[in-house]
Formats: C-alpha cells, sequence, structure tokens
C-alpha cells in the first residue's frame, strides 16, 4: 500500500478504444488523455507492475481481427505484435517462439481470414478473440499470458512482441469435450483469470467460461479441473469436471491460497489445500442474488472483497437489480455482506459492470473503481462506502485497470 499523494491512472478498454485517466495527486480532480484505436475492441489494457513503462493492449481489430498492442515508453507510443496469438497448425513444430522472419502480420490475418471462412476445421482452429491479459511472475520480466476464445493460452517472453501457444493446455482444451464449444456465451468460451502464484511461477490457475477454473503446478504442461463445491443447475450433472461457468477468479495478492470466484451460479470462496470450493453468496440479501462478473479484493486484508451484482433472473437481463447499482463487500471472507450505494442512481441505473471493468489501486485510503456498459467510469475514495462518477459518455467499458505515478 502506498500512502496519499500518488497519482494513479486507470487504463479503460471500451467498445470503440482505449483511454487513460489520471488524477492529481489527491485523487480528486481526474484528467482524460485522449485515446488509442478508436472503433476497435479493446477487450483488457494492462500495465505491467514489473516495469511502470510498459503497457499492454488486447485488441479486436475489425476485419484484420484479433492481436495486442504494446507499448515500453508508457503509452507514448505503440506496436503492434509481430507475431500475435495464433494456434499452431498440426504440421508445425511446437517451438518455444517463432522465427522472426515470420509473413508481415497483416497478411497471414488476410489470408487466415479467407482460410477459415472456407475451411471449417481451420476456422475451429483460429484465434477469434484476445480477451485476457496477466503479466508474469515477478522473476521473469518481459513474460506475459494471453487468453483467448477459442480457448486458448499463449505466452509472450518479449514483452508482447512474439507469442507462443502454452501447448499443454491448448492440447488440454482440445482433448476434453466441453472445453471447446462453439456459442456457448454471448462472446464464446474464453479463456480468462490467469493466475500466477507469487511464490511459484510454475504455479498457475485459469478459468474458462462455461469450462471450468483448472490449476497447473508445471508451468501449463499439465492441467488438473478445480470446480468441486460449483453449482451448476445449467449441467445435468453439476458435479462434472468440465462445463461450469466462472465469471472471474482471484487470488488474494499476500495470501495466494486464498481464492474468490464470482461465477454464473453464486459467489464462492476456496481456500487451498482444500479442492471444494463454498457458495458465500449465499449469505448475500435474497432480494439481490449472488449474480454478478466482477470481484475485487483488498490488497493486504484476504477477508475483504468487493462484488457488483447484477439481475440473473429469468431472462438475465444483466442490469442492476431493480435499476438500482450497489457495490457489495465483504469483510468476514463472505459470511456477510454489506451494500454500498451513496452516490450511486437510487433509480432507473440500469446498467452492469463487465468482469476486467472493477479493480482497486493500492494507496490509503483504497481507492476502488468501476466502468459500467453505458460508458461511465465510477471511483470511491473510501473504500466503497460511498461513489462519485468521474467521467461519462465513454462506448461501453469492457476492462479498467488502475496503476500509480
Amino acid at each position: 500500500m502506498k500512502p496519499a499523494g500518488i497519482r494513479v491512472k486507470l487504463l479503460i478498454g471500451k467498445r470503440k478504444g482505449s483511454f487513460t485517466i489520471t488524477s492529481d495527486p489527491v485523487r480528486i480532480r481526474w484528467n482524460l488523455e485522449g485515446h488509442n484505436y478508436l472503433g476497435h475492441i479493446i477487450y483488457h489494457y494492462v500495465s505491467d507492475p514489473r516495469d511502470p513503462q510498459s503497457y499492454v493492449i488486447a485488441a479486436k481489430t475489425g476485419h484484420l481481427g484479433p492481436t495486442i498492442y504494446f507499448s515500453k515508453d508508457g503509452g507514448a507510443t505503440w506496436k503492434e505484435s509481430s507475431h500475435p496469438p495464433q494456434f499452431e497448425k498440426k504440421s508445425e513444430s511446437k517451438e518455444v517462439l517463432p522465427e522472426a522472419d515470420i509473413v508481415k502480420e497483416s497478411a497471414r490475418k488476410i489470408e487466415a481470414e479467407a482460410n477459415s471462412n472456407a475451411d471449417p476445421e481451420s476456422k475451429a482452429n483460429s484465434v477469434e478473440t484476445v480477451f485476457w491479459l496477466t503479466p508474469g511472475h515477478q522473476s521473469e520480466p518481459g513474460v506475459w499470458y494471453a487468453g483467448t476464445a477459442p480457448p486458448g493460452m499463449f505466452i509472450t517472453r518479449d514483452g508482447g512482441d512474439t507469442w507462443a501457444p502454452v501447448t499443454g493446455f491448448n492440447e488440454y482444451t482440445q482433448a476434453n469435450e466441453g472445453l471447446h464449444g462453439e456459442g456457448a456465451t454471448p462472446g464464446g468460451q474464453l479463456t480468462h483469470s490467469i493466475l500466477i502464484d507469487p511464490r511459484d511461477a510454475n504455479h498457475l490457475y485459469t478459468s474458462i467460461s462455461v469450462g471450468g477454473t483448472f490449476e497447473s503446478t508445471d508451468k501449463g504442461t499439465t492441467w488438473t479441473p478445480i470446480n468441486k463445491g460449483i453449482e451448476a443447475e445449467f449441467l445435468p450433472d453439476p458435479d462434472t469436471p468440465y462445463g461450469h461457468d466462472p465469471h472471474l477468479v482471484v487470488a488474494h495478492p499476500a495470501n495466494p491460497d486464498r481464492l474468490y470466484q464470482q461465477n454464473h451460479c453464486g459467489i464462492y470462496r476456496l481456500d487451498r489445500p482444500d479442492v471444494k470450493w463454498v457458495r458465500i453468496g449465499n449469505n448475500m440479501p435474497k432480494e439481490i442474488g449472488d449474480i454478478g462478473f466482477p470481484i475485487v479484493v483488498h490488497p493486504e486484508n484476504a477477508d475483504r472483497a468487493w462484488v457488483f451484482p447484477m439481475d440473473g433472473t429469468e431472462v438475465w437481463p444483466r442490469t442492476s437489480p431493480d435499476g438500482k447499482p450497489a457495490v457489495y463487500e465483504t469483510q468476514d471472507a463472505g459470511e456477510s455482506w454489506h451494500r454500498h450505494d451513496m452516490g450511486l442512481p437510487t433509480e432507473h441505473g440500469y446498467f452492469t459492470v463487465k468482469r476486467q471493468a472493477m479493480c482497486a489501486d493500492y494507496t490509503v485510503p483504497l481507492g476502488l473503481y468501476f466502468g459500467t456498459t453505458c460508458g461511465e467510469v465510477w471511483a470511491s475514495l473510501d473504500e466503497g462506502n460511498s461513489w462519485n462518477c468521474i467521467i461519462r459518455h465513454l462506448p461501453e467499458i469492457y476492462s479498467v485497470t488502475a496503476t500509480m505515478e
């Protein structure tokens, strides 16, 4: 945690481009600093905690398809990855990273799109979306992981320029029924919530929408499902290891054995080495329920977490329950929840918050932030007790991450 007087920068990924918003030293005034890639879908915009000048963006760029952009100078200039994530062809060798003499990326994308339209099997093995980004372990500068749809995981070792498949994960998803379907969610089956244990770079978690949550202890070579205790009323057998629908999974940075999950079917906690999740969302008010997308943990207190519930009843309108948005906080690891709605709309607030669009900074007192599907960014400078809208009228917001200057 850092004392007050530190400027906070919010990196905003949206339905149309990316923006940055920077605070003054007391986080009262916020400056919108323009945009990049306006018109492209930006699913995730993330800074590197190991290098404050390094940023990476996961994008979908019109007819050229999915790609990644990276900056080494704090966002002043950007480059497109020379080799963005792409699945291996069956005839390709499984090298750790591709050689530098690849074809120009624009030509590759156009050719891949043409081939996928002509060949259903080729389309099934094409990256449709680069959805998630995670910086690598503290001991591995330049390493990042990316999650895609169809379900896939990729790694870069040069800060975002060239990406290679995490072969063990990609083969695992292809080998198991239920981990490589099409149309399971509005965005397809998405790989997200890639987590690296800060104590061990070989220990990874990741999740797949309508797939489940999985663990690797050998840096992605082999994987094991960890979905026991997760309810799934949409499955014939809720005890199946595959087919669950995690919306977001987070590990506490100071206590990585404490995991929280916001799922299609509730809010859960897992304390390792246990392998069975506990539904702590049952302690939420019944009229609100425990359905949503984001979940944020306090960086020092593993018992504190915040969620943003949405209406998940019947046809799943994906708006705030009764049009009255609120953040709910637990201070006792999910045994009880408290509503925070001061400053938020008291009626007709029909928006929600996507899984990557809520975050915390590391200041004292803790700042919390979320971006909405109607293009607003809200901030709390008192750890969630009250809220203030700091930016309006942006396109639909997909991700909000915080960094400090």
